[in-house]
């Protein structure tokens, strides 16, 4: 968010000579089956609906052309006879899991004699989701020249080969699960030349991700903060911290031509939901005067790894730009609310988790990425999908954040996954605390039509593991912790044992935020340090006895 501008490119489209594989709609949460599809065109396979359109087409003609790298005995013919956007498809009930296998291979045969004009001589191979009205409008392409007048088999690898993305904003192939349509293109596109082409042995040999089972069995199951907007009125300011300051004196970054307010105008609580509101209005602040006002709250609550979970609506408008983020709590940003205790790395060291991104240029596309030192502003670590009404109906936006990776869904469905193989400094500032932020900001480009338009978010949620079980006594008598909830100072009175006992104070998953022996019988430790949610404090005496004992931090 901080410096990923994205620019929507207006690319052609349209395609010439096609072959569609469908699969189902991405917005259902997946699990893997492992199947392939194929078809030799001799009844051998698993693809069993072809379908042309503007062409005509024989999925069981004689092959003219044995001999070679082909002795199969019946092909597919296609037959363009000027067909502007000429094409052959088949469907599927899943969707390609690429991580399985990215290739795609078949055969293919051109005469010479069967092409008019002076197209190149070429084959591309598009993945689309055949589910959106516009199925281009997200597909990724690879491009292979080929030779007239014999077999050759051509594989199209989305993991390795050049590829090109219609919109620039999707995300590697690799990582996007979305992908439910193929198409196939000989010659170029837009064009009303003829051809006749011949293919045989189309083969996919990955797995296959099948829709509506069971999302991902998160660890991530005790809620520790929340706020579920209950309260008509002002937003909770115990819990959220609106950002007012202009961080360079003059202007917000990647141009933005917004304020952001601490109004009810501009953030306020109605109905059961969070408002958001973008509007267009003369405002001076700070020595600036600027046309448009927004809203950027920052959580008073930090935690390392978990699942958030939030549910929003997207506002509309070219050049609205809203996000639901998050940013390493030592972040040295003028005016952030974590800056003046904890402010000593600059950012994208500190790390910065885009767990949802949309732009009103590009109304139905959805985007999560990270940057960090080894990738920032337009970073090459995201994924995106298409979402078309994402302006229009609630979607639940969801981040787990794992030790080793991220896992970014919608509605339940893993589309992206962060997991770099080598976790340092440079790739994985994501073992310390991060805040959440909710923000809608306005570009340069925004429409002169524009007047005002909301992010709405019905919930936000975070969860963490839940305590550690054991079978060893988990209590030792006599131990008092208070007041609890605590706010600033937390008493701990401990039992007269007669040895050391030793203290940690955990976050639920387990990570050690401080930890001493002691022999002193009364304790007290500041909690005014700590962002509001909940603890563990672990207690061990040197003869083994055991504590976990749940503190909640106001």
């Amino acid at each position: 968010m901080i410096l990923d501008l994205i620019t929507n490119h207006q690319l052609t489209h349209h395609v010439r000579f096609t072959l569609l594989i469908f699969t189902s709609f991405l917005l259902l949460p997946l699990s893997i089956l492992a199947q392939g599809a194929q078809d030799d065109f001799e009844g051998n396979g698993t693809i069993q609906n072809w379908f042309g359109d503007e062409t005509e087409i024989q999925t069981t003609f004689s092959n003219p052309f044995l001999g070679g790298m082909n002795s199969s005995g019946t092909v597919l013919k296609y037959e363009d006879n000027g067909g502007t956007y000429a094409n052959v498809r088949f469907e599927m009930p899943d969707k390609f899991d690429l991580t399985s296998n990215p290739t795609f291979s078949l055969l293919v045969y051109v005469p010479s004699n069967s092409l008019t004009g002076n197209q190149n001589n070429q084959i591309s191979l598009k993945l689309q989701d055949g589910s959106l009205p516009t199925p281009w409008s997200t597909q990724s392409e690879i491009v292979k020249n080929i030779n007239l007048d014999q077999w050759q088999m051509v594989t199209f690898d989305f993991a390795n080969d050049f590829y090109r993305n219609l919109n620039p904003n999707s995300g590697t192939p690799i990582s996007r699960r979305d992908f439910n349509r193929v198409v196939l293109q000989i010659n170029g596109e837009n064009n009303s030349d003829q051809v006749v082409a011949y293919l045989d042995n189309v083969t996919y040999n990955g797995d296959f991700i099948q829709s509506g089972t069971p999302t991902n069995n998160s660890p991530y199951t005790d809620l520790v903060w929340a706020d579920e907007f209950d309260t008509d009125g002002e937003i909770d300011k115990s819990k959220w911290f609106q950002q007012t300051l202009l961080p360079t004196g003059t202007s917000w970054y990647n141009g933005e031509i917004q304020h952001y307010t601490n109004r009810i105008d501009n953030s306020y609580v109605e109905n059961g939901s969070l408002y958001i509101m973008a509007k267009r209005e003369t405002f001076t602040d700070q020595g600036q005067t600027k046309q448009f006002t927004s809203a950027r709250l920052n959580s008073k609550f930090a935690f390392t790894y978990g699942r958030v979970e939030i549910r929003a609506q997207m506002p509309f408008g070219v050049g609205t730009w809203p996000a639901i983020w998050m940013l390493g709590k030592n972040i040295s940003e003028p005016g952030a609310f974590w800056q003046p205790t904890f402010g000593t790395t600059s950012w994208p060291a500190c790390g910065e988790i885009d767990i949802m991104e949309h732009w009103g240029n590009n109304q139905g596309f959805v985007q999560s990425a990270t940057h960090t030192p080894s990738s920032f502003g337009g970073t090459i670590n995201k994924g995106g999908l298409m979402v078309p009404d994402v302006s229009t109906a609630f979607h639940v936006y969801t981040l787990d954040w794992y030790p080793d990776r991220l896992e970014f869904a919608l509605d339940g469905n893993v589309f992206y996954t962060y997991q770099p193989a080598v976790r340092d400094a440079s790739t994985w500032p994501f073992d310390a605390d991060q805040y959440l932020l909710l923000n809608v900001a306005i570009q340069n480009i925004i429409a002169s039509s524009f007047t005002q338009s909301p992010m709405i978010v019905d919930y936000v949620r975070v969860y963490q593991e839940p305590v550690v079980s054991s079978t060893e006594p988990m209590t030792i008598e006599g131990v008092k912790m208070y007041p609890n909830p605590v706010k600033d100072l937390l008493n701990i009175e401990l039992p007269a044992l007669g040895e050391k006992i030793s203290v940690k104070v955990q976050t639920p998953s387990g990570q050690i935020l401080e930890e001493f022996v002691t022999q002193d019988l009364k304790l007290n430790l500041d909690w005014s340090r700590y962002a509001q949610g909940m603890y563990v404090i672990h207690l061990e005496t040197a003869s083994g006895l055991k504590g976990n004992y749940k503190v909640v931090k106001e």
